[in-house]
C-alpha cells in the first residue's frame, strides 16, 4: 500500500516520502525541504502516517494543575509579558500560606500533576524554590511534581553555588518528579543572545536536561517559534534535541510553542499563522522520529486547529491547566483551562480516541 492516499502536489516531497518509508532518518536539508513546501496536505499526510504507526488512532491528555510562584525575575527576555521587577506593580511572590491557599482553591481530586514553572527570582534563596517543592509534595502527596524549566535549574545553581546536579538532587528529594520542557525557546546561539541573553545557554539547557536523564527524570521539551529565528534554527535545535535523545531516551514529548504577541489586540500579522502552525508540528513529527509524542499546544494554537493537528502528526494535547497564566500574559486569545469533557469532545471531534494520561504517559483511563 502506498505510504499517501495520494500523489504529492510538491515533487521535491517524492525522496523525502521515500526515506520515512522506509524508516531512514531526515536530515537538516530536508526539513527545510518540507518547510519551503506549499504542499502541506501531503506533508500532514505523512506525519499522520507516520504518527499512527507510532501511536494508532490514540491521543493523550492530562488533568493537570499550573503554578507560578512567582513573576518576579532578573532576566528581560524579549518574547516575555509575564516577568516583572520586584517593587513593580503586579509582581508577587507567594509564600507557603498563600501557596497552599492557591491551591486548595483551584484543586480537583481528579488532578494528576502540578506544573510548576515561574521566574528567576533573585531576591529569595535556592530554598525558596526546594521548599515550593517539598510544601505541595507534602501536602498533595498523590500528585507528581513536574517543576522548573532547565533555564531556572542552571539559575538555582547560580544563586545556591551547587552544580547543577547537586541542585537537581536537593529538588528530588523535595519531592521532584519531572522537568517541564520549558526555557528552551530556541537552541542556538544566535537566537538566544539577541532574545533571552541572560538566560542559560544552548549547551547549559541540554546538558541540564542530560543530567536529569542520568539521575533517572523524565523530562519535556520544548521550541519557541515564530519571531526572529530562521527555519534552519528550529531545524538546528529539533536536530540537538534528537541527537541528546539519542544519547538519553529521557525525552517523554516535543512541544512546539507559537510565539504570543504581547498584546491581545496585536493583528493577525503579529502572531504565527494556521499554516506554519500545522506545518511545524508535522516537521517535528517526521524530524523527531525517536520522540513518543508530538504535543498540539491548545492555549497557544487554539482548540479548532489543535483537532485539525492531531491529523498532523500530534499524538498530545496537554492538559486541564486550571489557570494558564505566562502564554495569557503575552497575548494569547484562548481560555486559560478546559474541562476533562471539553477535552474528550476535542480528540474524539477529530476522529481519534481519548486516553487520559499521567506525567509518564501511563493510562488512567480511555473514553
Amino acid at each position: 500500500m502506498s505510504l499517501l492516499l495520494q500523489e504529492a502536489a510538491d515533487k521535491a516531497l517524492l525522496p523525502i516520502i521515500e526515506k520515512v518509508k522506509i524508516g531512514e532518518r531526515l536530515t537538516i536539508d530536508d526539513g527545510l525541504t518540507l518547510y519551503h513546501s506549499n504542499d502541506l496536505l501531503t506533508i500532514g499526510q505523512l506525519a499522520n502516517t507516520f504518527n499512527l504507526k507510532r501511536n494508532g488512532n490514540r491521543v493523550f491528555f492530562i488533568q493537570n494543575m499550573y503554578i507560578n510562584p512567582t513573576n518576579v525575575c532578573e532576566a528581560h527576555c524579549k518574547f516575555c509579558g509575564f516577568r516583572r521587577d520586584p517593587g513593580e506593580e503586579g509582581a508577587y511572590t507567594m509564600n507557603e500560606e498563600e501557596l497552599l491557599h492557591y491551591v486548595e482553591k483551584n484543586f480537583q481530586s481528579s488532578i494528576r500533576e502540578f506544573h510548576i514553572v515561574g521566574g528567576h527570582n533573585h531576591t529569595v534563596p535556592f530554598e525558596y524554590y526546594v521548599n515550593t517543592v517539598r510544601t505541595l509534595k507534602k501536602h498533595y502527596p498523590d500528585v507528581t511534581i513536574k517543576a522548573y524549566t532547565a533555564a531556572e535549574i542552571v539559575f538555582f545553581s547560580q544563586i545556591s553555588g551547587l552544580s547543577v546536579k547537586e541542585v537537581i538532587q536537593e529538588l528530588m528529594k523535595a519531592g521532584l518528579e519531572s522537568l517541564t520542557g520549558g526555557g528552551a525557546e530556541i537552541l542556538t546561539e544566535n537566537y538566544r543572545e539577541k532574545m533571552s541573553p541572560e538566560k542559560a545557554s544552548t549547551d547549559e539547557w541540554l546538558n541540564t536536561h542530560r543530567i536529569a536523564h542520568e539521575l533517572g527524570l523524565k523530562t519535556h521539551s520544548t521550541m519557541l517559534y515564530g519571531s526572529i529565528e530562521s527555519y534552519e534554527e528550529r531545524l538546528i535545535h529539533m536536530d540537538r534535541v534528537r541527537k541528546l535523545q539519542d544519547e538519553t531516551n529521557g525525552f517523554l514529548v516535543f512541544i512546539p510553542l507559537a510565539i504570543q504577541p504581547k498584546s491581545k489586540n496585536a493583528g493577525i500579522k503579529r502572531r504565527t499563522s494556521a499554516f506554519d502552525d500545522l506545518k511545524t508540528i508535522a516537521i517535528s513529527r517526521l524530524m523527531l522520529d525517536n520522540f513518543p509524542h508530538i504535543k498540539a499546544y491548545w492555549i497557544n494554537i487554539g482548540t479548532q486547529l489543535t483537532q485539525l493537528a492531531m491529523n498532523f502528526g500530534s499524538s498530545d494535547i496537554h492538559g486541564t491547566l486550571t489557570e494558564e497564566r505566562i502564554s495569557h500574559a503575552v497575548g494569547a486569545l484562548t481560555q486559560s483551562a478546559l474541562t476533562r469533557e471539553e477535552l474528550v469532545w476535542l480528540i474524539e471531534g477529530a476522529g481519534r480516541k481519548a486516553v487520559e494520561r499521567d506525567t509518564f504517559y501511563n493510562i488512567v483511563k480511555e473514553y
